[in-house]
């Protein structure tokens, strides 16, 4: 009797000292509810910024997915060597940032009438794809690519891809941020690829892709 009624005193007190608190069984790790999308759009150097920049988007990883080979290199992908495609796997908030807005920021940072390469990027490695996760996202690309080829905006074909998504290989902790490149020269020319993708994106899009 008396080990029930301290019992109850003891849970009564906690309660007090933090009335706002939630049972263990309600507390839910945001983690769980967050998605994944997986864009391939060129250098990766090029595609990571502007996903890293969308309020929602949690984590942007530069790699490759797409081919069969396992555990590709950077330079089996650049090279061309793999049947791999540089790409970027975006882990995003759906709550504060939906798929549909990650699918406009992945039209407004590509020319999706180039299906040899990304403008000085060439290779079926750099090519445009859309790999989806599930039937939810690609009905949503699929539709969002009729949209823009009805738009006009282009006077050449959409031929960016849209396939299931197969495994993503980590590029590593030294590819995954320009300020990471050791080399100078390469550095130096994928800041020159990187104008040339900007100055074409600037003339179709202008303000709207700001």
């Amino acid at each position: 009797m008396l080990k029930t009624a301290l019992t109850t005193v003891f849970f009564l007190l906690l309660a007090f000292v933090n009335p706002n608190a939630a049972p263990a069984a309600d507390k839910q790790d945001d983690k769980t509810k967050y998605e994944t999308a997986i864009f391939a759009g060129g250098l990766f150097w090029a595609m990571a910024p502007p996903f890293k920049d969308v309020p929602g988007v949690i984590e942007v990883t530069s790699g490759y997915t797409g081919g069969k080979d396992k555990n590709p290199t950077f330079h089996d992908v650049s090279s061309g060597k793999s049947d791999h495609v540089e790409a970027v796997r975006v882990i995003y908030n759906p709550s504060r940032v939906s798929y549909a807005q990650l699918l406009d920021v992945f039209w407004k940072n590509i020319d999706p009438t180039d299906a040899e390469g990304q403008f000085s990027e060439r290779g079926p490695q750099y090519r445009s794809i859309i790999f989806y996760m599930d039937n939810e996202q690609k009905a949503l690309a699929e539709s969002s690519r009729e949209k823009l080829g009805a738009s006009g905006r282009f006077d050449k074909p959409i031929v960016t891809e849209i396939v299931k998504a197969s495994k993503f290989y980590d590029a590593g902790g030294p590819y995954q941020d320009l300020d990471k490149v050791n080399s100078k020269r390469t550095r130096f020319n994928i800041m020159k690829s990187i104008s040339v993708r900007e100055r074409f994106l600037e003339q179709i899009w202008g303000r709207e892709r700001k």
